[in-house]
């Protein structure tokens, strides 16, 4: 088993990304970033920008690509130095997603027109995949495209599409003939282009990142389209595998577990630190075995030692469950603190909030709630289930 903490060259260049965080990253971006709430999609931009001077905009990308052609383990501690810091979150929808899509089947006009724009920070994406009747089968989604000349004319909605009103680029899963394996072909389309109407979804939070989407007769021009026609349906699972495969979120768990112990010790209860209640310590030690599980997993998954197609299925249900648990206890650890909903518009304005609480309480309920969905979206774990005990379990 791979052991990073023990590899020399791992630990240089951990060494070498702290470097560049501690001189490169803006103290105020930092703290913007370092609550449960969403930063600005501006932060996201700014920051590839500042990667990309490094060339460091594109962690998972092949060097050939303009990516950075790191090793797994290289891409693991990158992710885990840049979420401890408090830098944004990269524009996964682009650089996890369809961005690896593009330069793997697109052709080389389609990637010399988006690769560079998106490594340089001057786009954005969002994903459309899921349909108001199709969220975890997304073999039924009836979003159409039809040919004209060198263009397709898309009609239909998508919904739950993340950031749609703050991004210029949109990549759909449409449909482009009948039944799944051939049917499903992958469109990119302008966010600006006629008849696209973005309607907002204000969640349980009371904020707005999600949306539903609306496209009458848009037009997108043929040579948008990523690979063949027909073949979207491999395409998407490749992108899902591929997702469900970070969604273990090593990163985010870790520091979830660190700012919980941070709350637990700043918190009084009966004179005490919480953390020194033997029961409810005992609760953090069980999470953090069960991250240490985790992370040995991931690492297993690094090695190339994963056994089946479906343990991408697997690092996501225990990933999406174990973070929800760890925000869970995060709110209860805050006390009366926990019930409040501090408004993630008023943090990122600059606005002072209208209730008084520690600076630790800032965006840990409005993450929570927003982490509810983790077990949803990426593929909902009831189905991750299923394939695992297809491909586990033999049933």
């Amino acid at each position: 088993m791979t052991d990073l903490k023990a590899d020399t060259a791992a630990e240089q260049f951990r060494q070498e990304v702290r470097r560049f965080l501690a001189e490169n990253l803006p103290p105020e971006m930092a703290r913007r970033n370092s609550t449960g709430f969403h930063g600005p999609r501006t932060d996201c931009r700014e920051w590839t920008r500042i990667l990309h001077g490094k060339g460091w905009s594109a962690p998972n990308w092949l060097a050939e690509h303009g990516g950075t052609g790191w090793t797994l383990e290289q891409q693991a501690i990158f992710d885990e130095e840049c979420f401890g810091a408090g830098a944004p979150m990269l524009d996964i929808f682009g650089l996890s997603m369809v961005g690896p899509l593009i330069y793997t089947f697109g052709t080389d006009d389609l990637k010399a027109r988006i690769l560079p724009r998106f490594l340089r920070g001057e786009i954005s994406w969002a994903q459309g995949f899921s349909e108001p009747n199709s969220g975890s089968d997304l073999g039924s989604l009836q979003t159409r495209a039809v040919v004209q000349g060198d263009e397709y004319v898309i009609n239909g909605r998508k919904i739950w599409t993340s950031s749609a009103h703050q991004s210029d680029h949109i990549f759909l899963l449409v449909r482009t003939g009948e039944g799944t394996q051939n049917g499903l072909t992958m469109l990119i389309v302008d966010m600006k282009a006629p008849g696209i109407t973005v309607r907002p979804i204000v969640d349980i939070r009371k904020e707005h990142s999600l949306n539903e989407v609306f496209f009458d007769d848009v037009r997108t021009p043929v040579a948008n389209r990523i690979g063949e026609e027909g073949k979207g349906w491999g395409y998407a699972k490749a992108l899902l595998e591929n997702e469900r495969s970070f969604a273990a979120e090593i990163p985010r768990n870790r520091n979830g577990l660190a700012r919980l112990r941070r709350i637990a010790s700043e918190t009084k209860r009966d004179g005490r630190p919480l953390i020194e209640d033997p029961l409810f310590a005992a609760r953090i030690a069980e999470l953090e075995v069960e991250f240490m599980a985790l992370e040995f997993l991931t690492l297993r998954a690094m090695a190339g030692k994963a056994d089946g197609a479906a343990f991408g299925s697997l690092l996501k249900v225990r990933g999406s469950e174990l973070t929800q648990r760890t925000t869970q206890l995060q709110i209860e650890a805050l006390g009366d603190h926990g019930a409040y909903l501090y408004s993630e518009h008023a943090f990122l304005a600059g606005e002072p909030q209208p209730a008084p609480g520690p600076e630790h309480a800032l965006g840990v309920w409005a993450d929570a709630m927003y982490r509810r969905a983790s077990s949803i979206y990426g593929g909902a774990n009831e189905i991750q289930r299923t394939l695992i005990a297809k491909q586990y379990l033999g049933l």
